[in-house]
């Protein structure tokens, strides 16, 4: 993923370059073209692309988080639990 965003940077940059030092050309518009056609694009795809990783992460940090915050059993004992309402109509 990286290759290519450093390819593309470089390509952008080449563009640049060109448009800077083309007789017709000027810095202002060398650098808009290095913004448009190089950093605002790829800035786009590698959030695009990262976004599956950025869900696991979130889901690894949430998962930490519950299991810190549950230091036991939801009643704090350490014994089986029961039913706390006995069925109606049947004797034990």
């Amino acid at each position: 993923m990286y290759l290519t965003a450093i390819a593309w940077i470089y390509v952008a940059l080449m563009m640049a370059v060109a448009e800077a030092t083309s007789l017709n050309g000027s810095v202002l518009g060398a650098v808009f073209t290095f913004l448009l056609y190089g950093v605002m694009p790829l800035a786009i795809v590698l959030y695009v692309m990262a976004t599956p990783q950025r869900r696991r992460m979130q889901r690894a940090r949430e998962a930490a988080a519950a299991a810190a915050s549950s230091g036991g059993p939801p009643d704090g004992g350490d014994h089986p639990t029961g039913d706390a309402v006995p069925p109606i109509g049947k004797e034990p």
